[in-house]
């Protein structure tokens, strides 16, 4: 699977920044250790909005390690459901996986990407199910430029028609 440097997101799109946020976030706390409130803490203080005046470029942002526009509400939110949450839904993703490919055999980006996708369809009270997708979607590539982004469509699709059936109704359709 191949990385790549991150694209950038429009910067006026807040919900979108939250999400670019989470899924760097989950990869932290997964690659250190470092507990959902630790690295949300971190991720406040540190990377999220524009640098402080006088400290570093104002312009910076994705390519400098900051998220420029995020809704923090909403990043904090989808980092703690995905930790909440983690182990049933990643029983869920698992089941949606090829089963020559476990869990642990995606990229861990993906891994996190998913996670937070997952966690944002658990919340019965966000966007509808294709617009979770289609955010997530977007996120996977600026993160991905190869098959990634399919995989992670396809496993979004699975996650919601489970997490939320009543969105995929004929008449819903």
């Amino acid at each position: 699977m191949s990385q790549r440097p991150r694209r950038r997101p429009p910067t006026s799109r807040p919900r979108t920044g939250a999400r670019v946020a989470a899924v760097q976030a989950l990869f932290q706390s997964e690659q250190s250790g470092e507990t959902a409130e630790t690295v949300i803490d971190q991720f406040v203080r540190h990377r999220l909005g524009p640098p402080p005046e006088g400290r570093g470029d104002p312009d910076a942002g994705y390519d400098d390690g900051r998220v420029p526009d995020v809704e923090v509400g909403l990043f904090a939110r989808i980092v703690r459901t995905a930790v909440q949450a983690q182990e049933a839904n990643d029983r869920m993703i698992a089941v949606a996986l090829p089963a020559e490919w476990p869990l642990a055999r995606l990229d861990p980006v993906l891994r996190a990407l998913v996670r937070a996708g997952a966690a944002e369809l658990s919340m019965t009270d966000g966007p509808p199910a294709r617009v979770v997708i289609n955010e997530y979607l977007d996120v996977a590539h600026g993160f991905f430029d190869g098959d990634e982004p399919r995989m992670a469509n396809g496993l979004l699709d699975r996650l919601a028609r489970q997490l939320r059936p009543q969105e995929f109704t004929d008449a819903a359709v």
